[in-house]
């Protein structure tokens, strides 16, 4: 009896045992794309994605791609992340969302703040995107008369402005006609400079101060530290239309709620990794905007911020 009670007990662990491999939970695999600059949305996209309960290693796990700033590629990124059967991808900014949407039609993918998705042709509507593509929109364009009432504010006598213009991001063409509109409401010319990438600031920041720029705004999509330093070191204000231009150096910028941007793709990936069809879910707009004054930036420029402005930042860094 003795050993016949035995077998049974090792039998039945033996039959057991498949059971509990079957019954532990599938590993999302989630591939992320970006063309540079990742910090802080990568790092604030886990966290985000945490209180939603995707732990890595637990029940997702991470593909991450960067171009580090290098354009030409995201296209073959794009491919190698669709190539490896991830479950969706999160992009960030327009040129990642495009190359994504060149590498499949059927994979799903939520963009993480890319600028203007219905003018650039990314989704048909926000409403009702279609496809495979939906996620946050940002309002980028619509802020360049914003950015340019701010230098104005903070330098009155400001009468020129140049742009510094991403030569690889779809976007690009109306961001520029948005900050040229808002020139017109604040009497500045504006003098837009495209640029492949960080090897093109320098010539393009001595063109603005030749044509005695008072600043310069800088497209989100492009090397962002490095056109603050830049700017700081030819004496210019540098605006941006991202929290993180501040983060990296930059005099102001004003955006997104980035807490409320992350938290929001963090939403997008839980319901689509739910069964949630992309094109199921509208594309979202920001309701919340941050304004962000980088008082040790400015102390190196020699500026003294005027403190109604000062007052309204929601940020600043000391």
């Amino acid at each position: 009896m003795i050993r016949r009670r035995f077998f049974s007990i090792v039998g039945g662990a033996v039959l057991a045992w498949p059971l509990a491999v079957r019954a532990q939970p599938k590993l999302a695999t989630i591939g992320v794309l970006v063309p540079g600059n990742p910090e802080p949305f990568w790092t604030q996209m886990q966290e985000s994605l945490r209180e939603f309960g995707y732990i890595e290693g637990k029940n997702v796990r991470f593909e991450f791609r960067n171009a580090d700033g290098k354009p030409d590629l995201l296209n073959g990124l794009a491919e190698e992340l669709v190539g490896r059967n991830v479950d969706l991808l999160v992009v960030w900014q327009t040129p990642a969302a495009f190359a994504a949407r060149k590498a499949t039609t059927t994979t799903p993918i939520v963009m993480a703040l890319v600028a203007d998705p219905v003018g650039t042709g990314l989704v048909a509507s926000l409403a009702r995107p279609g496809g495979n593509i939906t996620g946050l929109s940002g309002t980028t364009a619509e802020l360049g008369a914003k950015i340019l009432e701010l230098i104005r504010e903070m330098k009155p006598s400001a009468q020129r402005v140049g742009v510094l213009v991403n030569a690889t991001d779809p976007f690009s063409r109306i961001f520029v006609e948005q900050v040229e509109r808002g020139g017109l409401t604040f009497g500045i010319a504006v003098q837009p400079i495209i640029v492949k990438g960080a090897e093109g600031f320098e010539a393009a920041i001595a063109a603005m101060v030749r044509e005695r720029a008072d600043a310069v705004i800088v497209q989100p999509s492009l090397p962002l530290k490095a056109a603050t330093e830049l700017a700081l070191k030819h004496g210019l204000l540098s605006v941006s239309p991202a929290r993180f231009f501040t983060g990296a150096g930059g005099l102001m910028s004003y955006s997104a709620d980035q807490n409320d941007t992350y938290r929001n793709v963090a939403m997008y990936v839980d319901r689509i990794l739910k069964g949630t069809k992309p094109s199921e879910l509208p594309v979202l707009q920001p309701t919340r905007y941050e304004f962000v004054i980088n008082l040790k930036t400015a102390k190196s420029l020699g500026i003294v911020v005027p403190p109604a402005l000062l007052a309204r930042a929601d940020v600043v860094i000391e």
